[in-house]
């Protein structure tokens, strides 16, 4: 169980998002919860994000760190860098989230104190549970997709997730450290389902707390058909252990 006393460090991986993370950083800030720490994950974004980021740092530098990395490398790869940092600082709990401010800041305490009053290992921010949803502004064809792509993880997987590809997470430090996070070999949003997978194989609880999603505030969306084509096999690598080449 986690206390008040816990080291709580959001990690947020950044590529031209300088609009969106003053913002986000602002709304993490508001939230006062004790011990919370922002570590920014840049992949040298050339819309200057990685300066707005260390202007934030310079301006609360107890709570907002930035690691710069040479260039894009994709969102796994950032998440894994940023994760391993975190808990090499220190970290009790480790958030996981998205700077295009989709994923609610308020939901974060709730989250927290998922992993306080229970044995969960990780607690995900959930848009398919009851209480749950999506932004109104989806298209139908986006929502039938991302339904389906859940539907899809789950059957081969089982990992009895509701929402399996969310991107929105509280980890507990043991938890990143069971897995073997730096051996994670997925990229893009395939990430998401293999560290729900080493989870779930390594005899750990997943707990669902329902969200809001929002669409993206500004900027454009980063999913590519290389990543879509990633998340479609990542699933049966999994299953047959077949490593990634």
């Amino acid at each position: 169980m986690e206390d008040a006393a816990s080291k709580v460090t959001v990690v947020i991986p950044t590529y031209n998002e300088r609009d969106n993370l003053p913002k986000l950083v602002d709304l993490l800030l508001a939230l006062e919860l004790p011990n919370l720490h922002i570590l920014v994950v840049d992949d040298s974004s050339p819309d200057g994000t990685g300066d707005i980021a260390d202007k934030l740092a310079i301006e609360v530098p107890n709570q907002v760190g930035v690691l710069h990395r040479a260039g894009k490398d994709g969102l796994g790869r950032a998440y894994v860098a940023g994760m391993v940092r975190a808990l090499e600082e220190g970290a009790d709990i480790v958030i996981q989230m998205d700077a295009d401010l989709s994923h609610p800041t308020e939901a974060i305490p709730r989250m927290i104190a998922e992993l306080s009053t229970t044995a969960a290992a990780v607690v995900v921010g959930s848009r398919y549970i009851k209480g749950g949803s999506v932004a109104s502004n989806w298209s139908w064809h986006r929502k039938a997709l991302s339904a389906w792509a859940n539907l899809y993880v789950n059957a081969i997987l089982r990992l009895q997730v509701k929402d399996a590809t969310a991107g929105f997470k509280a980890w507990r430090a043991e938890t990143l450290r069971t897995i073997d996070l730096p051996s994670v070999q997925s990229n893009g949003y395939a990430f998401q389902v293999e560290m729900n997978f080493r989870t779930v194989k390594s005899g750990m609880a997943i707990a669902e707390v329902p969200i809001r999603f929002e669409e993206r505030s500004d900027g454009a969306s980063k999913m590519t058909l290389s990543t879509q084509i990633e998340s479609a096999l990542m699933p049966w690598r999994l299953l047959l252990g077949r490593k990634l080449s």
